[in-house]
């Protein structure tokens, strides 16, 4: 039989036993041949499960033929992490949205298909609190986090979506069901696979339900917005804060070229009177009395380190500083028609090594690159924008690009700090691991996907997404936040 014959064999059985779950017409495949990264790779199939026995029916007959099986949850990475680039079939697991708060054991149990801040919003009601908080969290989804082990604003106080999932349940390549952990607060019983499968991109296993931990929620913040002479100063803060006895919330990071961008995008000066220099938005939260005690010191170090600062007594002026760190972003889509937007992460005491690394980028390669992002744990974004029908800028962009990678790996960083590999970063993965550790690591894939069919081309295989043709599309969450276009690389 060829391999034609076989899809089609293998797509009648799934019509057999899942009926219109699964849909072949050409417009339901070409809505998931793209994510995020807008390079667009047409399945044969797109089956959009309703429960969870359904993954194992599909992931059986995808092994037993040997055909690549691609999850999406929103299909928002920026990564390719959701391009079905090797064909076969897409599992849109949206549909597993079912969702419980055990409020006594402070759990949540969620399919992959719940959005992040419905979740958030959720637990609210109860008084507790989901931090992860990844800036997609209105429309991305908790299997998505779970992929990519996602992180946010405020990973600096409380960690990634690894330090809060306590038992995934979900289907082996084989389509057998398993479960890794326990709604426990400890577990020392076994191999911890359930850590594997966090940030394995959907290569290892298919994630069905999700238990995570919740914590009490702050009742209080504050939010304060400072300039600072130079780079070196910013960049201390994450050492300073913590000699004080501070842990913000948020410690987030723009840096002299994305403040002068955003200034002329806006046609007003954050700080009057002040020239383009380094910001830091700070966030504290807690209780009343802990954020009033915390917010005092801040205050004392803010009067002695920064040129000048403000601080949020309201909710609407929190906004008007928030807006400072949206505006970072959106102010670039003015620049270039494509934004490459890297989420490389160092050690705290190399920010400064990096951020001056940029610089040197920026002027030798006639590149436009600002930096922004989350330096109270040294994962900071660096935007190269460029011209993607300009070949001769586009190749700029793409050496600057590597020379960035090398240099992040130098200082003992990675790569990704929470978009994770996908396509866009698979050309600068080995150079991050040494021959045993790649070994070791595809050893793991084969062990557990023997016949390649989770998420194949994903992590290990090299793609140039700067080789390809976007297609024109804006995603529905483009519209609503008016971002500009932006894939990854």
């Amino acid at each position: 039989m060829t391999e034609s014959n076989l899809g089609h064999s293998a797509i009648d059985q799934l019509c057999r036993q899942l009926g219109d779950c699964v849909e072949t017409e050409f417009a339901e495949r070409e809505e998931v041949s793209y994510d995020g990264l807008k390079i667009s790779c047409l399945p044969d199939a797109v089956i959009r499960v309703k429960e969870d026995s359904q993954v194992g029916i599909v992931l059986k007959i995808a092994n037993e033929h040997s055909i690549a099986v691609t999850t999406r949850g929103a299909g928002s990475s920026l990564t390719g992490g959701a391009t079905p680039i090797r064909g076969g079939w897409v599992l849109d697991l949206s549909g597993l949205n079912q969702m419980e708060i055990d409020e006594r054991n402070q759990v949540a149990y969620c399919g992959p298909g719940v959005v992040v801040a419905e979740l958030q919003a959720e637990a609210a009601k109860d008084g507790l609190f989901y931090p992860p908080d990844p800036s997609s969290k209105k429309f991305c989804t908790i299997g998505g986090n779970i992929a990519c082990n996602a992180g946010g604003l405020r990973c600096v106080k409380y960690g990634v979506t690894r330090d809060y999932v306590l038992a995934l349940q979900g289907y082996l390549a084989s389509g057998e069901k398993v479960r890794w952990g326990r709604a426990t607060r400890k577990f020392a019983t076994g191999y911890n696979l359930r850590d594997l499968w966090v940030g394995s991109e959907g290569t290892l296993g298919v994630v069905t339900q999700a238990t995570l931990r919740l914590i009490d929620l702050p009742k209080h913040t504050a939010t304060f917005l400072g300039v600072f002479e130079s780079d070196e100063v910013a960049l201390s803060s994450p050492n300073e804060l913590r000699k004080l006895g501070l842990r913000p919330s948020i410690l987030e990071y723009l840096d002299q070229w994305t403040i002068e961008c955003l200034q002329k995008y806006v046609g007003t000066e954050v700080f009057p009177g002040i020239d383009p220099k380094p910001m830091l938005l700070i966030e504290l939260d807690g209780s009343e009395r802990e954020v009033a005690e915390q917010a005092s010191v801040l205050t004392g170090w803010m009067e002695s380190t920064a040129l000048a600062f403000r601080s949020a007594s309201t909710a609407e002026e929190a906004e008007k500083i928030w807006d400072v760190r949206r505006q970072g972003s959106s102010s670039m889509k003015k620049l270039a028609s494509t934004k490459l937007n890297e989420d490389v992460v160092v050690p705290l005491d190399k920010q400064v090594e990096l951020v001056q690394c940029v610089d040197g980028l920026r002027e030798k390669f006639g590149i436009k690159i600002g930096v922004f992002g989350h330096c109270g744990d040294g994962n900071l974004h660096v935007n190269l924008m460029y011209d993607e029908e300009n070949a001769e800028e586009t190749a700029r962009a793409v050496a600057a690009l590597k020379e960035l990678m090398s240099q992040v790996i130098q200082l003992g960083g990675a790569i990704s700090g929470e978009h994770g590999v996908g396509l866009a970063k698979t050309p600068f993965v080995r150079e991050q691991f040494n021959q045993a550790e790649w070994s070791a690591m595809l050893a793991v894939k084969k062990a557990l996907d023997p016949n390649n069919i989770l998420n194949p081309g994903k992590i290990f295989d090299v793609f140039h997404p700067w080789e390809q043709k976007k297609i024109s599309v804006t995603l529905s969450w483009e519209l609503e936040n008016e971002e500009p276009k932006t894939q990854e690389a």
